[in-house]
């Protein structure tokens, strides 16, 4: 085909799976920066000489950076683009990980704990947003999906790191360690990013064409007139409403759909089980060590179907994930919430249930979250609306893993029925209201949905 007509050779994609790979690092810092300060705990109660509260408003000082990181990132997003964006986010987790490892008094390690949790909140909105824009609409679901594979592997890893320290190293430094091993894959990130190329629908936006068009070369696009022409077009304000303002009428359904899965994501309960895994297994009845055990395979099942998430989620589509996920999910819950209440239940048929719901969540709610936000928005609000949702997120996952235990204690196998009854009702929304964003190209979508006034059922496109 001819370049004058703005058609190019079809090419590999190898510089789209290379940019969202190292994207994607992003996710694995976040995850491993969530998980590690767990085998620290004890250490840090010692070395700062914490009360129980202390050490909980220590653990949870990171979770509190990570909602403002969520909250104030669309901005920055917008005005730095989403490649700067990332390099100052790798810049935060390598701040973190060494300040932490090297912090000697309570309030400074408070700080750089805090500085790591704003690098969380924010990857989790711009890592995604930068895969979504830079990716095919055929391949975008996966390529997303991989971002979300590399939270749960960051996970694995500071488990297997916590591990492998505490092994081999005196509790007085292991602590240290644990944290600040984080530095090499934070400078890691870093140094590849400026391999990457500008995401083309930020370029622009800024009115830079010609280095959008060259990125959309690179990236081996077949039209890029007509992908150039979509994208201006999706940037136009047809009326007299401003155009980046996102909470008015002509986005009141990205934001309801994007608000209603963030506040299911966590009113699963998956970051109950995840935060005190070894606690509810211990309840269960398992040995202290079992529990531990237990949770590893926890975080393993996790992994191995988030991992086959990312094979489906572009073959089925969007929906037929979360039906599917709601409907484990919920008989999950419902099990094991009837298991505690049950006399002398036995502690495996509670972890068949807990491992099964893990697999329900993961192969959906885990794997569709960040996808399906990263698509909803337009171009000219997704920085502002990726912000809202990864808010939603954070501050559900706050608020249910710091209520948890109270709930737990007063209404036991009650809370898991509670669960299992928000995963029904998220069924009722996936069914009702929720559209398919499969396979179509972000422009196309916000065409789809017409958002002023066509009904969420209009958004189904297979093209």
């Amino acid at each position: 085909m001819n370049n004058a007509q703005g058609h190019t050779p079809r090419r590999s994609h190898r510089v789209v799976i290379f940019s969202t790979v190292v994207a994607a690092l992003g996710g694995l810092l976040f995850g491993f920066d969530t998980a590690v300060i767990s085998g620290t705990t004890s250490a840090l109660e010692r070395e700062f000489e914490l009360s129980s509260n202390g050490l909980g408003f220590t653990v949870a000082i990171a979770l509190i950076g990570t909602v403002l990181g969520a909250l104030l990132v669309g901005r920055p997003a917008d005005l730095l683009g989403r490649k700067r964006s990332l390099m100052v986010i790798a810049a935060l987790y390598l701040i973190s990980a060494v300040g932490s490892a090297a912090a000697t008094v309570w309030l400074e390690f408070l700080a750089f704990r805090f500085i790591g949790g704003l690098a969380v909140g924010a990857a989790s909105v711009v890592a995604p947003m930068y895969i979504a824009e830079i990716a095919p609409a055929a391949m975008r679901g996966r390529l997303v999906a991989i971002n979300q594979l590399n939270v749960v592997g960051g996970i694995l890893l500071a488990f297997i790191s916590n591990y492998l320290i505490g092994l081999t190293l005196d509790d007085s430094v292991a602590w240290r360690w644990m944290l600040g091993v984080e530095a090499i894959p934070a400078a890691l990130f870093l140094g590849l990013l400026f391999l990457i190329p500008y995401s083309p629908r930020w370029l622009v936006k800024q009115g830079r064409t010609t280095e959008a068009r060259a990125v959309l070369e690179k990236m081996g696009e077949r039209n890029i007139d007509h992908e150039l022409r979509d994208i201006e077009r999706s940037l136009q304000n047809g009326d007299s409403e401003p155009s980046d303002t996102l909470f008015q009428k002509r986005y009141l359904l990205p934001v309801f759909c994007a608000w209603s899965i963030a506040m299911f994501n966590q009113l699963s309960g998956i970051n109950a089980l995840m935060y005190y895994a070894p606690r509810i297994f211990e309840s269960a009845g398992f040995s202290e060590e079992a529990s531990l055990l237990q949770a590893v395979l926890i975080g393993g099942t996790n992994f191995l179907f988030t991992a086959l998430a990312l094979f489906m989620i572009d073959r089925f589509g969007r929906r037929p994930l979360l039906f599917i996920g709601s409907i484990g999910t919920a008989v999950s819950l419902f099990l094991v919430g009837a298991l505690f209440m049950a006399e002398n239940a036995s502690g495996h048929l509670i972890l068949i249930g807990l491992l099964g719901f893990i697999a329900a969540f993961a192969i959906s709610q885990g794997a569709v979250i960040w996808v399906f936000i990263s698509e909803i928005f337009p171009n000219r609000v997704r920085a502002k609306g990726q912000a809202l949702g990864s808010f939603t997120h954070w501050f559900m996952a706050a608020a249910v893993s710091w209520l948890f235990p109270v709930f737990a204690e007063g209404l036991g196998g009650l809370v898991f029925i509670f669960f299992g009854l928000m995963m029904a009702l998220q069924f009722v929304f996936v069914w009702k209201i929720m559209p398919e964003t499969k396979g179509t190209s972000l422009e196309n979508l916000e065409h789809a949905l017409d958002v002023r006034n066509a009904t969420p059922r209009h958004a189904t496109s297979n093209h």
